[in-house]
């Protein structure tokens, strides 16, 4: 498990323990030199500290135990804590070259995948609900320079993406991928 947030880990644990420069740089995974400049001044202003043992990534003991001995090597918790896991996959940035993409994307989806639920289109596609329905009704203020063109072409959504909404909703990946 990699530790979250090193250097603000690094600058905690060099204000407020008596480990050696070589210990902090194993546990945070950060070079020597670099904890050095840290505990310097050198790297790290402005960086406030994050408290491992709060977040549960170490306990006062371990420090303990390897402050008293150099040779000592940190012990990371595993944590219930997964930080990392707590996010959900939200909004995907889509450059504002792209945007203008999206109904050809969303055309495509609606005439080769009839099967997806406009909820399914607009994860893969980004796009609102009823921008979908005006595609499909055909009643979208651009639908005559609006054509048909592959999502994944586009780069608006990713092979894997699609496949697994096309499955979800009970279709099939046969349909040509080309046509764009």
């Amino acid at each position: 498990m990699s530790l979250l947030m090193p250097k603000a880990t690094a600058v905690w644990l060099i204000d407020n323990t008596t480990l050696t420069f070589e210990q902090i740089s194993e546990f945070c995974d950060l070079h020597v030199l670099e904890v050095q400049a840290i505990a310097d001044g050198d790297v790290g202003q402005g960086i406030i500290g994050f408290d491992p043992i709060q977040n549960g990534q170490l306990s006062e003991e371990e420090i303990k135990r390897c402050s008293s001995d150099p040779s000592l090597k940190l012990i990371q918790l595993d944590s219930n804590n997964n930080f990392a896991s707590d996010k959900t996959k939200g909004p995907k940035y889509i450059p504002l070259s792209r945007r203008g993409d999206k109904p050809n994307a969303v055309a495509w989806l609606v005439k080769n995948h009839p099967e997806l639920k406009d909820s399914q289109i607009s994860r893969l596609v980004g796009t609102t609900k009823s921008t979908i329905e005006k595609i499909r009704n055909r009643s979208h203020w651009n639908i005559s320079n609006i054509s048909a063109k592959h999502p994944i072409l586009l780069k608006l959504c990713s092979q894997e993406d699609l496949e697994k909404e096309v499955l979800k909703s009970g279709g099939s990946m046969d349909n040509p991928t080309d046509n764009g």
